[in-house]
């Protein structure tokens, strides 16, 4: 156990959860959990086991009702300081007590948490991971953002007219950005589509979803000069674990043009050491192989040999705090470049993403002479259009062919 003090140890035996805290330590201990993070636990498994006790709340009746009620207690409490935790971490360790204690028999294990959407939305969801080729993260989205306007307009489609969807849609988004606003326009056509090809709408109501105004090609694309690349690549310590990481996803990054999801789901076996390549799983299910830069592979296997922590999974890249698991999502790698860009000292940027280093290796590539049909290549896009943004780049190209204003009047 993390506690040293006999008082404190004493009073965590003395609950009737207090035969399980041993195990529970260890195993945490084990998992690599910091010794802060298990005390907090074991307070809070404490806590729990209080709070019960006074409510004659039987052990093996322990259920995510308990949970609930706790966490309404919490939010009243007034010993939540004078433990010197907070409520998430209460929480958090209630829901860690629970767990181990269904893992151990003593009360049953928790059901899997589904969330319930509309059956449409769920036929929906199947249709496009069947027909379309969407990850399961950007269907979850889909479902998500989908959520409010069925629920506006009701499951059954037949009732669905160009009106109600128009007024919804206006409803809904009126104040909401633009970014935000194409993306829930874009699943509710998806939608509709669907509902189309099932039959259940007429074609062409699809086409009733106002469009959220954008100029295509009207602004250049961001991205760094060369020099900021390196400094961003150099910004990370590489003697620590979570240093060797973030330098070999960085590099990907940089060197490969590879999307956030890209890297998330990059898995062991995806690396070909004797041919030195790296498949690339993207978009629409369509699979490529890449040459694997020289630097980007002895970074990847430093990783290896000094970083990665020894997990039982097929994932290249590993979370650096317990529980070990694979990166949750895209959103991991954006957070890690916009941290690199902090610390090398790069700021006033209009996006912190990893399309950053994605949209400035496609810069590198066209000043260097690389053509649309080689950067797409590199870039995995499924049409010349969108490489074409990238043209746009290079600033000083496009002054020397830009013709004089006629007559030399000014603008």
């Amino acid at each position: 156990m993390c506690f040293e003090a006999p008082w404190r140890i004493a009073r965590l035996h003395a609950t009737n959860v207090g035969p399980y805290l041993d195990d529970l330590s260890s195993r945490l201990a084990a998992e690599g959990y910091a010794h802060q993070t298990i005390r907090g636990y074991l307070r809070a498994a404490e806590h729990l086991a209080t709070w019960a006790a006074r409510r004659r709340i039987a052990l093996r009746s322990w259920d995510d009702s308990v949970l609930a009620g706790f966490g309404r207690h919490l939010a009243r409490c007034a010993c939540i300081k004078a433990n010197k935790g907070r409520f998430d971490g209460a929480v958090a360790g209630a829901r860690v007590l629970l767990a181990h204690l269904g893992a151990c028999g003593v009360v049953a294990p928790a059901p899997e948490r589904t969330r319930q959407y509309a059956a449409p939305v769920e036929a929906f969801s199947e249709w496009m991971l069947r027909h379309r080729g969407i990850t399961t993260g950007t269907a979850g989205v889909y479902r998500r953002l989908l959520q409010p306007f069925v629920g506006a307009l009701g499951e059954d489609p037949a009732r669905y007219t160009v009106s109600s969807i128009r007024g919804c849609v206006i409803e809904h988004l009126g104040n909401a950005g633009r970014s935000h606003a194409q993306l829930v326009t874009s699943a509710i056509r998806a939608y509709l589509r669907f509902l189309v090809a099932e039959g259940r709408v007429r074609a062409g109501l699809e086409h009733s979803v106002p469009t959220v105004p954008h100029w295509r090609l009207s602004t250049l694309p961001r991205c760094l000069e060369a020099p900021d690349v390196e400094r961003v690549l150099a910004s990370r310590d590489l003697t620590t674990e979570g240093g060797l990481r973030d330098h070999a996803i960085l590099l990907l990054l940089a060197r490969l043009s590879r999307r956030g999801g890209d890297i998330a789901a990059t898995m062991l076996a995806d690396i070909d050491w004797r041919a030195g390549s790296l498949r690339v799983r993207g978009k629409g299910r369509r699979q490529v192989r890449l040459p694997l830069p020289q630097d980007a592979g002895d970074a990847i296997l430093a990783y290896l040999e000094r970083g990665r922590p020894i997990v039982e999974t097929e994932w290249l890249f590993i979370t650096l705090k317990a529980p070990k698991r694979p990166l949750a999502s895209p959103a991991t790698v954006a957070f890690l470049a916009g941290a690199a860009l902090d610390r090398a000292g790069i700021v006033n940027l209009p996006t912190r993403g990893a399309h950053l280093l994605r949209h400035s290796a496609a810069t590198a590539m066209l000043r260097a002479g690389g053509s649309l049909e080689t950067i797409s290549g590199v870039l995995r896009h499924s049409s010349l259009e969108t490489t074409a943004i990238c043209a746009k780049v290079d600033v000083s190209m496009l002054q020397q062919v830009a013709q004089p204003w006629p007559g030399g009047a000014r603008c």
